[in-house]
């Protein structure tokens, strides 16, 4: 799409071996791994080198909802519909311990920084915080009305947030255990919620289509996306804080740019919801899953380092000179520099280009679209081709020892 280094992000392989929707997808540390959680009671182990063989750990007694690494990447935490939450060592044995953590299903878990503490969220309204040592159990935070859909530790493990079906995201106070702000701003349930890299600010999905960012300082909400057509199930934000991937109902996943409050990429994969998505550790690659039982890899490719560079020869490229950036002002520890206005004359001249520019690129990502949607669409029939290929060439090599024998 873009000139010199900002690439579209590509599909980089999938997994298959889930029997039914996967709900929850995390990297480890050192993206070797990758975890994968699934109504059909089974958590995942993939490896990322071509050749190895995944792990199908088996174990809990209902779907599987939620699973994440821990910070070290010696363990694996899920939870799940049997009430349960599991820690499980990532290796071939595959050997867990397992924990009655909530009355009803367990939504959510997360591991804090430092990796000592769990944070769990349930449909029995509650979040509940363990030490990983012992799964000891520590305390309880019960102000939501409706189920838990998910809990995060902020990034200094000082705050906890909360989202809820009872229509709103909590901020707590991990220290005096305190709920230190309601955002009630959702039109609809919150699916997800998580922090922002610097610790400031919170993004929450929600099942009014909405994607809304909020300081947590301020408690004002900064950003305000409606770029899905239906519910947005999942989110994560990349490590350097300046994009944000989302997972949605309307079979899309979509990357939106946080410096300039827009959508940048939308991603055709999944056939049907696309449910969890996740960057890995260092945001080279994300992950996503789906209801279509699939777990796909994707390379980020747009992460440029020399990102503002970029966009300036992008602009220049198209002869269009940089005068007012109107761009979102995120204080996510990130201070840009503004460019001064021009005289009005030329801003009126500078408008209409922008115009027309912006009409002829959102013409580009509409064609685009429809060329990921049918590279997906071919994609999965050659899966097809070679799977009924494989099973004719299993069929015929049966027959053949069955004549011999």
């Amino acid at each position: 799409m873009a000139a010199g280094c900002l690439e579209d992000p590509s599909l980089e392989r999938h997994f298959k071996g889930h029997r039914d929707a996967v709900t929850s997808v995390d990297f480890s540390l050192n993206k070797k791994q990758l975890a994968s959680g699934s109504m059909d009671s089974c958590l995942m182990i993939w490896s990322m080198k071509p050749q190895m063989r995944a792990y199908r750990f088996v174990g809990h007694k209902d779907a599987v909802m939620c699973v994440q690494f821990s910070p070290s990447g010696h363990l694996v935490a899920s939870g799940s519909r049997d009430k349960t939450v599991r820690l499980w060592i990532p290796s071939v044995k595959g050997e867990s311990t397992v924990f009655k953590a909530h009355t009803a299903t367990v939504r959510s878990v997360h591991f804090s920084s430092d990796g000592q503490s769990l944070v769990t969220a349930s449909d029995d309204k509650t979040v509940k915080v363990w030490m990983v040592h012992r799964q000891k159990f520590l305390f309880s935070l019960s102000q939501h009305i409706n189920w838990v859909r998910c809990a995060r530790f902020s990034p200094d493990g000082r705050l906890i947030v909360s989202a809820s079906d009872d229509k709103t995201v909590k901020l707590w106070d991990k220290t005096s255990r305190e709920c230190i702000h309601s955002f009630c701003e959702h039109g609809g349930f919150v699916n997800h919620v998580d922090f922002h890299p610097s610790g400031t600010c919170i993004a929450a999905a929600g099942t009014d289509n909405t994607v809304k960012v909020w300081d947590v300082r301020m408690n004002r909400l900064l950003q305000h996306y409606q770029v899905h057509s239906a519910v947005v199930n999942s989110l994560s934000f990349h490590p350097s804080g300046n994009y944000l991937v989302t997972a949605s109902n309307d079979s899309t996943l979509k990357i939106l740019d946080l410096l300039e409050g827009r959508l940048l990429y939308t991603l055709h994969g999944h056939q049907g919801p696309a449910t969890c998505v996740a960057f890995s550790r260092t945001g080279d690659f994300f992950a996503s899953g789906g209801s279509d039982e699939q777990v796909m890899v994707w390379k980020t490719n747009f992460d440029a380092a020399d990102y503002g560079d970029v966009l300036k020869t992008q602009k220049s490229s198209t002869g269009v000179e940089e005068t007012h950036r109107a761009v979102s002002e995120m204080d996510c520890g990130v201070h840009l520099k503004k460019t001064k206005t021009q005289d009005s004359d030329r801003n009126h001249v500078q408008q209409e280009e922008d115009t027309s520019l912006a009409n002829t690129l959102e013409h580009i990502m509409g064609q685009l679209d429809v060329l990921t949607q049918t590279v997906s669409i071919l994609e999965q029939r050659l899966t097809l081709t070679e799977d009924k290929l494989k099973e004719c060439l299993e069929n015929q090599q049966k027959i053949i020892q069955n004549k011999t024998t």
